[in-house]
């Protein structure tokens, strides 16, 4: 009952939301790496309400969207709508939110949790938000809470998500292969779902790698390494690295 009580004062509180169901809520809470075995034999964890609120967060996102920028053409919404609802985005939304505070998982560390599980709790929380409430409450919520307190939509519109078309075309530009292998799929502890692991080459030399929940995923990843290291490296400038590259190339081909 104590906790029940300090759970409820959590979501009234802290998250603005007046639960009727409050078991639907404690779900969304139960990662998969908690998982326990009801008497019936199902699994229970809140994978099934992570699955049901991803799809209610881009409804909501992308009506949202529709009606905020009328004038806007497909490309901009859907860049926008990625944005808000790719995984990094997402696991900064609930971590901003305090969701840390009561999930329920067997993590190896705290950090772990606040970058790859919340993400999934905030998703299951909506799961279980519009099982409880509806669909028009969801709705207020995430455009009237979760977008006004923690979304800044002016910088999202300047920040830049595509970092793998930026380093093509950086490629084309000066006249060199990108390429992008997939070195190996593995696990994390807590995890059931893999995780893809993407190496970046320039002229088919070794650059950067990157992780990810998906393939795409991991590939952006390395990509905004390797555009970061061209930007940045304090051994040589664009020009010399492109000379460079096309030395190492040039060995080779001999």
């Amino acid at each position: 009952m104590v906790k029940d009580k300090e759970f409820y004062s959590f979501l009234n509180k802290q998250l603005k939301i007046n639960p009727d169901n409050l078991q639907l809520y404690e779900l969304a809470f139960l990662h998969r790496s908690a998982s326990f075995t009801s008497p019936d034999g199902s699994v229970v964890n809140n994978e099934r309400l992570e699955f049901l609120g991803d799809a209610i967060i881009n409804a909501v996102i992308a009506d949202f969207l529709f009606r905020k920028f009328p004038d806007e053409r497909e490309g901009f919404l859907t860049q926008m709508r990625s944005k808000i609802v790719n995984r990094t985005h997402l696991d900064s939304i609930a971590s901003k939110m305090g969701l840390v505070q009561v999930v329920i998982a067997y993590a190896t560390n705290a950090e772990t949790m606040k970058k790859r599980i919340c993400g999934d709790a905030f998703e299951a929380l909506m799961g279980a938000m519009y099982l409880d409430k509806g669909y028009e409450k969801t709705h207020k919520y995430i455009t009237g809470h979760v977008l006004k307190n923690y979304i800044n939509l002016e910088q999202l519109a300047h920040t830049e998500t595509d970092f793998k078309s930026r380093l093509i075309e950086w490629g084309q530009k000066y006249k060199l292969q990108v390429g992008f292998e997939a070195i190996e799929e593995y696990r994390e502890e807590s995890e059931s779902s893999p995780r893809f692991s993407v190496q970046v080459t320039i002229s088919n030399i070794p650059i950067a790698k990157g992780s990810g929940r998906s393939k795409k995923e991991a590939e952006q990843m390395a990509s905004q390494k390797t555009l970061t290291f061209i930007s940045t490296s304090t051994d040589f400038s664009t020009d010399a690295l492109v000379q460079y590259l096309e030395r190492i190339k040039e060995q080779q081909q001999q």
